[in-house]
């Protein structure tokens, strides 16, 4: 157990050591082969797990963390966290090798790059194993911090603050509302496991904040893996140096939402609300993104619209796929657990080609200072090898073969066609809207694949257009996207390993209720001609016959209106909100003390007399109140002469006396309820602050005789009145409503318990140790921040001086 989670957090702890490793070696070696150490090894442990996961093996692990209130950090290894983590610690390897090369050891920020970098991935890595709820959405939370600061590495540019702010509110937003939906499960099913809640699904599926709880989930999903119309954040974060974005964009980030989806497949995967918004967002989000990309002009702005269109077929697979749990085990139910299958499938293949291009992309910029494809033409002369791999990611991902897309492309259309043949849900009506979308997007993948790679490499070369003398990319930078190539060629002549050991135990995992065998799961390239080759010709067909005349009708596209985009409706409005809110601050942050006490006490009076009323919390009971003697009625009588006083009179030693003797009114009462170390120490705080009070007062000017009568207000009265009463009926009925048997016989016991023969001691130094000394940190910290202003100030003055 404890090397498991040495392993798991192993990124957290590199972290750590990675400034110290560039302040004094970096000189001598690039730090990244310092970094390469932790996801190598972290890939290393992970695949000795392979077999036994294989086999029908879990594996749990516990942590003990805050035990008291039963969160503990959870592992859960099973075939969905498992591939998961390979993804992350193998695409993480590639990725660290090609950044050494990518990034300069003299000219960038390195030790900040690979914090970040290890930060996102231990993050990553704590997400796709926690069973535990609550951790799971701190690590989600973690991983929208450290990608933030990926995103805003290069800080200095605006682009780059703007797009990872543009990350952090849309992808922060779903994430409360993830947060919400994980609250109605633990609710629900009583328990922080996720694996506790799929043994419960019977039970929850019947309750009223099942359909609120998924309704949450899946905003906090949809916004992290770029659905629509969440999307907007992920073409903006391409401004985050390549490396960032082959990562986060290929394995990792984006796939957070995808695992989040498979993972809370088994609890809401039968309901009907579950199938339209995961299958209907999914195939809108493919349609839209791909229409996107034929827009852009930016290889990497492509590419992001790519990875949406990509995800959207990744998202509506897992929702097709959903209908197995709504069949269940059976033939029907098969043929959708083949869906799931796809998805997952699909989503390695888009790790291994996915990664592959953006690497691509990160060596044109590198060698030709440029990424516009206007300015990019006949590459292939200068470029031969980088032109081999963009070919294979590109047509991998436009499904051709021979390329691992070919395969998962192919079973996509075969579980877009099958929804044809359902009547659930209202498919015998809708059902062909499925594969129509699905088809058409495809052809429009297939346009952008030609262009990036025809547009880019082929053509005459014109050096000219270029900033510097193109020269291939040294092979270090040429072998991580190689070895992502070598996938994408070796999984489609090898798929069934694949799936046999990674794939299927992974599948066991998002459907535990369906029987799944390894023979009934075979990939193969061929299956004769049926709908879905026909529909991947006229994908072909159609697509080559656009891509040829794509100068008649591509101006459509990159001439649509800027203001009718969502990005741009964004960009538009959260300026417009932030000058609202501003103006909703300034009405109400006025500077006047007496409009902030007025809000406060009138939030007070509304919330708790508002909820004494409306829950009939207004109950009183006098029976075992103690006699109210005459002694006790002059003191209270005394007590509001007093402090009318202070409101009435005009002379300001007056109120200040008339305040005291309000204190000292209050200390007798103390003396009454025998409590003579209340009433002592009430007695003191009260002389030595009339004492301040006089002193303080003494230097004041005199009142002008103008302003001496301070105003009636009748808000100030009501208000005042208001709060008076709230206080006393929230009192008495307080001391009617005794729901449960009073502590004091507890802190009676103080002298046997804490050896303490003063209770109010032992209540502030033992029983609420921990409280007080978080008040004496506060202010010695305070105490710290005002020393060092006074001594910032005084070496301030001394320089001035010596100037």
């Amino acid at each position: 157990m404890a090397i498991f989670f040495i392993f798991i957090f192993l990124p957290f702890l590199s972290a750590i050591l990675v400034p110290f490793l560039y302040k004094y070696l970096n000189r001598l070696v690039h730090t990244g082969w310092f970094v390469l150490l932790a996801p190598l090894f972290i890939l290393i442990y992970l695949l000795q797990y392979i077999p036994s996961i294989a086999a029908g093996e879990t594996y749990q692990y516990t942590l003990s963390w805050i035990p008291t209130l039963g969160i503990n950090i959870v592992t859960y290894v099973d075939g969905l966290s498992l591939l998961f983590g390979l993804l992350i610690s193998g695409v993480g390897v590639l990725v660290i090798i090609y950044s050494i090369f990518y990034m300069s050891k003299t000219r960038e920020a390195l030790h900040q790059f690979y914090v970040y970098l290890l930060l996102f991935m231990g993050a990553m890595l704590g997400l796709v194993f926690s069973d535990h709820l609550l951790v799971l959405y701190g690590f989600w939370e973690l991983t929208s911090v450290s990608s933030f600061l990926l995103i805003a590495y290069w800080y200095e540019r605006k682009s780059s603050r703007q797009g990872a702010l543009k990350a952090m509110l849309i992808t922060v937003i779903g994430g409360f509302g993830m947060l919400a939906g994980f609250i109605m499960l633990i609710m629900m099913a009583d328990t922080y496991s996720i694996r506790e809640i799929i043994a419960q699904v019977d039970v929850i599926q019947n309750h009223a904040l099942f359909i609120p709880a998924m309704l949450c989930i899946l905003l906090g999903a949809f916004t992290k893996s770029a659905q629509f119309p969440f999307g907007i954040w992920l073409p903006d974060a391409m401004e985050a140096p390549t490396p960032v974005s082959a990562y986060l964009h290929s394995a990792t980030m984006v796939k957070a939402g995808i695992y989040l989806v498979a993972r809370t497949t088994p609890i809401f995967g039968g309901s009907s609300v579950w199938f339209w918004l995961v299958a209907g967002v999914g195939v809108i989000t493919l349609l839209y993104g791909s229409l996107s990309a034929l827009r852009q002009t930016d290889l990497k702005a492509l590419l992001a619209y790519s990875t949406i269109s990509q995800l959207g077929l990744i998202m509506s697979l897992l929702g097709v796929g959903s209908l197995a749990v709504y069949f269940g085990p059976g033939e029907k139910g098969s043929l959708f657990t083949v869906a799931t299958f796809a998805a997952l499938f699909h989503l390695f293949n888009h790790s291994t080609f996915k990664g592959s291009l953006f690497m691509v992309v990160g060596i044109i910029d590198h060698e030709t200072g440029k990424r516009d494809i206007r300015y990019l033409s006949g590459l292939m002369q200068v470029l031969p090898v980088t032109f081999t791999i963009a070919m294979v990611g590109a047509f991998s991902m436009a499904g051709l073969p021979p390329f691992n897309g070919f395969l998962s492309k192919e079973m996509f259309f075969a579980a877009m066609t099958e929804l044809t043949h359902v009547s659930a849900f209202g498919l015998d009506r809708l059902g062909l809207i499925f594969p129509v979308i699905a088809w058409i997007a495809s052809v429009f993948t297939f346009v952008y694949c030609m262009i990036f790679v025809f547009k880019t490499f082929g053509g005459k070369f014109h050096p000219e257009k270029l900033t510097r003398k193109v020269h291939e990319a040294s092979f270090g930078m040429l072998f991580a996207p190689i070895v992502l190539c070598l996938f994408v060629v070796l999984t489609f002549f090898f798929p069934n390993v694949l799936g046999k050991y990674i794939l299927i135990p992974a599948l066991t995992s998002v459907l535990p209720m369906m029987p799944i065998s390894s023979t009934d799961l075979k990939i193969s390239a061929w299956h004769g001609i049926n709908t879905e080759l026909l529909m991947t010709i006229g994908v072909v067909v159609l697509g080559f016959l656009l891509f040829r005349t794509a100068k008649r009708w591509i101006r459509l596209f990159r001439n649509y209106p800027q203001t009718l985009t969502l990005n741009h409706l964004f960009n538009k409005a959260l300026p417009s909100m932030e000058k609202r809110a501003a103006s909703l601050t300034n009405r109400y942050m006025t500077g006047s003390l007496r409009h902030y006490l007025s809000y406060i006490f009138s939030f007070f009076v509304m919330l708790l007399l508002g909820s004494l009323l409306l829950n009939y919390g207004l109950k009183f009971d006098f029976s075992n109140d103690a006699s109210i003697t005459l002694f006790d009625a002059g003191l209270v009588l005394v007590m509001l002469i007093a402090a009318l006083t202070v409101l009435l009179t005009n002379h300001r030693v007056v109120a200040i006396v008339a305040l005291g003797a309000v204190g000292y009114m209050v200390s007798m009462f103390f003396v009454i309820f025998r409590a003579p170390d209340l009433a002592l120490t009430q007695m003191v705080v009260e002389t030595v602050t009339t004492v301040l009070f006089l002193l303080c007062f003494y230097h004041l000017p005199k009142l002008k005789k103008d302003i001496e009568r301070i105003p009636f207000k009748l808000s100030n009265l009501i208000i005042s009145i208001s709060v008076g009463l709230t206080v006393t009926l929230l009192a008495l009925s307080a001391n009617g409503h005794k729901l449960f048997e009073p502590i004091t016989a507890f802190f009676e016991r103080a002298y046997e318990l804490a050896g303490a023969k003063n209770i109010v001691n032992a209540i502030l130094v033992d029983f609420r140790g921990f409280d007080t000394m978080l008040e004496i940190s506060v202010l010695t910290i305070a105490g710290l921040g005002v020393y060092v202003l006074i001594h910032q100030r005084s070496k301030r003055r001394k320089q001035d001086e010596t100037e």
